[in-house]
Formats: structure tokens, sequence, C-alpha cells
């Protein structure tokens, strides 16, 4: 198998997470009323989204300069595959746990993206392996 082909599954993960990364993002940091209202969700300080939103945005942009180049990313990578991990496992315990008030197609969404990105990062960087 070629290296072209090693690497091909780790870029599709990497631009569907850089996709997701930046709309959750810029709706955090830019519309996080509007976010809230469409979820039914319990009122919240907009100040407590507006920030993960910059940095949701800003690991957009990383995984974007990755996936132009991942050659020797594999820590970043690794850091990608562990955040969207934890990430996901964090939505799904709040969702059984029944600590969200809002509508569930705004937790399950997320929470079932960040755990598929998180299997097709780990995945796609074991495929990957040898130029990471």
């Amino acid at each position: 198998m070629s290296q072209s082909n090693n690497v091909a599954l780790l870029k599709v993960a990497l631009v569907i997470l850089a996709i997701v990364s930046i709309i959750y993002g810029i709706f955090y940091l830019i519309f996080p009323g509007t976010l809230v209202a469409l979820s039914g969700g319990n009122p919240v300080d907009f100040a407590w989204l507006r920030w993960s939103g910059g940095v949701i945005i800003a690991l957009g942009i990383g995984v974007l300069m990755v996936f132009r180049k991942p050659e020797k990313q594999g820590i970043f990578v690794f850091m990608s595959a562990l955040s969207t991990l934890l990430a996901g496992l964090g939505l799904l315990c709040s969702w059984i746990m029944n600590e969200y008030s809002g509508s569930t197609m705004f937790i399950a969404v997320p929470t079932i993206l960040l755990l598929v990105i998180s299997c097709l990062l780990w995945w796609g960087r074991q495929q990957a392996k040898g130029i990471l």
C-alpha cells in the first residue's frame, strides 16, 4: 500500500474535524445566544461559551495546517484524537445522567460526531504511523 493511501483516512478525519470545529467554534464565539435558544436549554452566561469558541476555532485552524502537511505531526494528531474522545465521552456521560436540559438533538449530534471523529483519527493515526 502506498504512503498516500496510508494517509488518506487520516486526512479525511482531519478535514471532518476541521469543519466541525470551525462551525461549532463560530457558533460558540459569535452566536452563543442563538445556540442556547435553538437547543431549548437553560440560560447560561455567554462567557462560558464564547471562550471555548475561540479555542475550538483555533483547533480547527491547527487541524487544517496539519492536513496540509501531516508528516511528523503525530503529537498533534494524538492530541486531536484524545480531545475528541474525552469531549465525546463527557457529553455522553452528561446525556446518560440527564444533566442536559435542552433538546436531545443538541447533545446527541455533537456526542456522536466527536466519538466518530475520534475513531477515525485513531484509525487514521494507526494507518499513517509511518509518517507521523
